[in-house]
């Protein structure tokens, strides 16, 4: 079953409040730009192998290309999501949960945004959602515990496979250039490095537009009355809206994050950055074929501690590094308390 541009107009011409979720998604899609995209290319800017603005621009082309590709492969992390919750049968309950719980994103990847922190937008959208659920159906009878494992493989494979995808890359790169003159392959690295970050961003496009898809998708469905249990195709129309978003996002606020990211955790040399983007490349795909859904965020700074890691553990800057994780730890609980909040309030005022 696929969802055609008039089917999804005449929605919104029918249930106003769906209009009110799109922009409260496409709202969340651009915070995701401004604080998760950045970190596919933070590492090819922060060794200058390309410029801010040049990185931005190839970061949003091949978010559009990631999520189209992979959309057109696999949806299996769009349907994840889309599985992850049950709103119930009450079309305006379900759709104001909704509401708060984009809201709820919203405000936590605003907040740590201005503190310069990449939390991650993926583990905000799950935690709204599951926190907008539980308050809707008074339990946890409205969460599919079978997807919602799949974020904990994903958040471990995340963090460990991408700290030592990371540590094992650099030593591999570093082992097979050993007797190349470090000057002449600094060159190489700075191409081989750009290639690299527009995997990243290929598969950030990948993992994290399918994800905001199947929220989107999720809306329309409540909407329309039909059953959550179809099978979903997700139309060409939806994936260029998602992507174009997520590139204004980053376009918008990515600096601040590029910094925390590329410079701060880290001092990169360029064939450093090409492992951390290789590795991180790596483990992403293999999520997104398997229907897990990572952080770009986790995946991608994981692996720049296994770089820095591969030469000593001082390399690190481990208070930059505590802070990014304590970021994570707090996310579950405090955006799904959030969205838990927001949606008694909205339910309270708006019925």
């Amino acid at each position: 079953m696929t969802i055609s541009l008039n089917t999804f107009l005449s929605s919104i011409a029918a249930h106003p409040v769906l209009l009110v979720i799109v922009i409260l998604n496409l709202g969340v899609i651009i915070v995701n730009g401004a604080t998760d995209a950045p970190n596919a290319i933070a590492t090819c800017v922060s060794t200058r192998s390309m410029t801010p603005n040049r990185a931005i621009f190839m970061a949003a082309v091949f978010n559009l290309i990631g999520v189209i590709v992979m959309t057109l492969v696999n949806t299996s992390v769009a349907q994840t999501i889309f599985n992850m919750v049950n709103f119930g049968g009450n079309t305006n309950y379900a759709l104001i949960a909704m509401a708060a719980a984009m809201v709820a994103i919203i405000f936590w990847g605003v907040f740590a945004w201005f503190f310069g922190i990449p939390t991650s937008e993926s583990h905000s959208l799950i935690a709204g959602i599951s926190g907008a659920a539980i308050a809707l159906q008074g339990g946890i009878s409205g969460i599919n515990g079978a997807e919602w494992i799949k974020v904990i493989y994903g958040l471990v494979l995340s963090t460990g496979l991408g700290f030592v995808a990371g540590w094992l890359t650099t030593k591999a790169v570093r082992f097979s250039c050993r007797n190349v003159n470090y000057f002449k392959s600094i060159r190489f690295f700075k191409n081989a490095q750009i290639g690299a970050a527009a995997g990243m961003a290929f598969m950030h496009g990948a993992q994290d537009g399918q994800k905001f898809m199947g929220t989107l998708m999720l809306g329309i469905i409540i909407s329309t009355g039909l059953s959550q249990s179809a099978d979903l195709a997700f139309p060409l129309w939806m994936m260029i809206l998602c992507s174009v978003v997520m590139g204004l996002g980053t376009a918008i606020g990515g600096k601040k994050i590029i910094k925390s990211v590329g410079m701060d955790m880290v001092k990169l040399k360029t064939y450093q950055g090409f492992s951390a983007d290789l590795a991180a490349a790596f483990c992403l795909l293999l999520s997104s074929l398997t229907g897990l859904p990572v952080s770009t965020t986790h995946t991608k700074t994981s692996a720049i501690m296994g770089v820095g890691a591969s030469k000593r553990l001082s390399a690190v800057n481990w208070s930059i590094a505590n802070e990014m994780v304590m970021t994570w730890v707090l996310t579950f609980p405090c955006c799904g308390l959030i969205g838990f909040v927001l949606t008694k309030i909205f339910l309270a005022v708006l019925l």
